[in-house]
């Protein structure tokens, strides 16, 4: 099953429509028309399951170290939910993200701002 199609994502007050461009058993990618930003969600099962939801996030900026030139840099942010095959429902999962994300985003996303600061 896939997620809605497309998806949407606001950076900066910038929405950017993600049409899916990839589909496989356990995965699928949403790509930007310029593909400059990619949302990956993809399933792995073993001992453990792993489920991936990941943004990729690609921007042409002045090369620091010859300013009249550019080049592509890129950064991902990602979630990564790894649980036991049994022991742990979605809900269990959910319910850890939701206390995560809480503490996270509390006070204007102060932790992440800290975090990205280089705070511990």
């Amino acid at each position: 099953m896939s997620f809605t199609d497309p998806l949407s994502l606001t950076i900066s007050g910038i929405t950017t429509p993600l049409p899916r461009t990839s589909v496989g058993d356990d995965e699928s990618e949403y790509t930007s028309g310029d593909g400059l930003l990619k949302l990956s969600a993809s399933h792995t099962y073993g001992k453990r399951t792993r489920r991936l939801l990941r943004v990729d996030s690609s921007k042409v900026t002045a090369d620091p170290f010859k300013p009249t030139e550019n080049v592509k840099v890129s950064m991902s942010y990602y979630i990564v939910f790894d649980m036991p095959q049994a022991g742990f429902t979605a809900a269990d999962g959910l319910a850890v993200f939701v206390g995560a994300n809480t503490l996270f985003t509390a006070t204007s996303n102060q932790m992440i701002s800290k975090l990205l600061g280089g705070e511990s």
